[in-house]
């Protein structure tokens, strides 16, 4: 169910799926602002996940806000933007959910999701909480204005374009030398 054109994409899955190379792909792209969700966790909640402690709801409410927070200053602006944000629970993207707002959740096997977090370095989340992830995941329902794209073989390039296609929008032309 897409509607109008989306002011804000929330790229949500859970870890592993790429949601930040997705995300700034597109953000070059499409010349919108970029927003990282985990930059706005409190400590507390990354020294938990580093510790390979699954966040509760109580834990995410705060977090979700802020991401909320930040999708309401481009709605309300008109200024388009993509923020990432896992989004795992119908719940937590009914407090993200706004007109004008879109999700892309990639979603891949949990075979293909491990192969890479086991190839991922400098990153607070380990490995050990893909499983608690994929349990907490619920899959986009009806009502929720949203695409699901399969990850498989594309290069994050072809990611981007299945998206952009997708949702009609149109990138920008790309810069001489870049």
């Amino acid at each position: 169910m897409i509607g109008e054109q989306p002011v804000v994409l929330v790229v949500m899955g859970v870890a592993g799926t790429g949601k930040s190379k997705v995300a700034a792909t597109l953000a070059e792209r499409l010349g919108w602002d970029l927003g990282e969700g985990d930059d706005l966790h409190p400590a507390a909640n990354v020294a938990k996940m580093a510790n390979g402690q699954p966040l509760t709801d109580e834990d995410r409410w705060p977090w979700l806000d802020k991401v909320a927070s930040w999708i309401d200053k481009h709605v309300a602006t008109g200024k388009p933007g993509i923020m990432t944000c896992s989004a795992l629970k119908k719940a937590y993207r009914d407090r993200l959910r706004r007109p004008g707002v879109v999700f892309v959740h990639l979603n891949g096997t949990r075979e293909l999701l491990a192969a890479r977090l086991a190839g991922r370095r400098d990153h607070y989340m380990p490995g050990s909480l893909l499983d608690s992830q994929l349990e907490a995941l619920q899959p986009l329902e009806a009502d929720e204005n949203g695409i699901v794209v399969e990850l498989d073989s594309k290069s994050l390039d072809q990611e981007a374009e299945e998206i952009i296609r997708r949702l009609g929008m149109c990138a920008q032309p790309a810069r001489p030398g870049g």
